[in-house]
């Protein structure tokens, strides 16, 4: 179980550092995103930021795993949320989201059941 808690958690802090990374130099993938959903494009930073947060969290989970588990689980939450805003503007291009999903809730399943 601790080589998938290892594996899992690495790469669900490769996904979400790469997508803060998109968010916060600005690229266009991101402010396009926004624009379809309907929302102002100062929020491409803050979800950077979330996004940045999260993939700290799951880094720093290594030496405190409560921390690792409310970022998993915050991520699975900040997906949610995405899911919400493409369904809320009638958008069924869900392949990105539904990898990142995937990929957060089973690093948070896979932390709950290591650590607890």
């Amino acid at each position: 179980m601790f080589v998938a808690y290892v594996a899992l958690t690495i790469l669900a802090a490769l996904f979400s550092g790469s997508a803060a990374v998109v968010y916060l130099i600005g690229h266009p993938f991101p402010k396009a995103q926004l624009r379809m959903k309907g929302l102002p494009q100062w929020w491409g930073p803050v979800l950077g930021g979330l996004l940045a947060a999260g993939t700290a969290g799951l880094l720093a989970g290594f030496v405190w795993p409560v921390l690792g588990l409310f970022a998993a689980g915050g991520l699975v939450l900040y997906f949610v949320g995405a899911l919400v805003a493409h369904l809320r503007v009638g958008s069924r291009d869900l392949a990105n989201w539904s990898l990142f999903f995937a990929v957060d809730v089973a690093t948070f399943t896979v932390a709950v059941i290591y650590h607890v």
